[in-house]
């Protein structure tokens, strides 16, 4: 950038950027976000697809109905929250309204907080479906073969989850777990709308400094999204290594 008197390579500034405590900060909220998200999201991925394999009255409708936020921009999924979620949404306005609250302003706090709690909701409205789908696809690729083995041998029905299902959906859940983290750490819009102004995550971080008037600082968001890029390139590849070893193990 000749404009900024850089004429030459240097790694001063990803030498600053290391060496700024708030890089830190900024690294282990991101960190946070995305592994609480991730865990999450598959937790409940698996519980809805153990739920959605059984066939019951109206389960076609509900995989529907499960598979709705699948289409729904991430961006839409956070303006929705904002408008149900903050001290003057819905939720805070119904319960204001039936007098369970005195004051709209007693309604929690899950939006711009320190934890992030509205980030991870449409996180999770967003990678449950994902996540569950595939799943869902594994344990009817499966059939019911296996658990019957294993119940006239005598497990129980968590036995019969923990030995034998979960290692045969193990594979999938990883996989796509590993994808979710990745686009988790590396996604900048949805803790932009609703996480609080600092710290923010690594992404928001690189995006408001590229944004600054200050091209002094355009840099430092251009080293900080390399970082960001290097740790979602070997995040991806993680689920080809962890294939190659079950392939050896078969």
């Amino acid at each position: 950038m000749p404009l900024l008197g850089l004429q030459t390579p240097t790694i001063r500034h990803y030498v600053a950027l290391f060496t700024d405590p708030s890089f830190a900060t900024s690294f282990l909220l991101t960190l946070y976000l995305a592994a609480t998200s991730t865990m999450l999201a598959m937790i409940l991925a698996v519980a809805a697809a153990m739920l959605l394999r059984r066939a019951f009255l109206g389960s076609r409708i509900v995989t529907v109905i499960f598979q709705l936020p699948l289409p729904v921009p991430h961006l839409v999924a956070a303006a929705g929250m904002v408008l149900l979620l903050t001290q003057s949404g819905l939720f805070a306005r119904i319960l204001y309204g039936t007098g369970l609250l005195e004051r709209p302003n007693q309604f929690p706090v899950l939006v711009f907080d320190r934890w992030q709690i509205a980030t991870i909701l449409v996180y999770l409205w967003k990678e449950v479906p994902f996540i569950g789908l595939v799943v869902l696809a594994i344990l009817n690729s499966i059939g019911q073969e296996y658990e019957e083995i294993a119940q006239t041998l005598g497990a129980n029905r968590w036995q019969r989850f923990r030995y034998v299902l979960l290692p045969l959906i193990t594979p999938g859940l990883v996989t796509t777990g590993i994808i979710v983290f990745a686009f988790v750490f590396g996604s900048f819009e949805i803790p932009l709308l609703l996480g609080q102004r600092y710290p923010n995550v690594l992404p928001v971080t690189a995006y408001r400094a590229y944004v600054d008037p200050d091209l002094q600082q355009r840099p430092v968001a251009m080293a900080i999204g390399v970082v960001i890029t290097a740790m979602v390139m070997l995040l991806l590849s993680l689920p080809l290594r962890y294939s190659r070893h079950i392939g050896k193990r078969k």
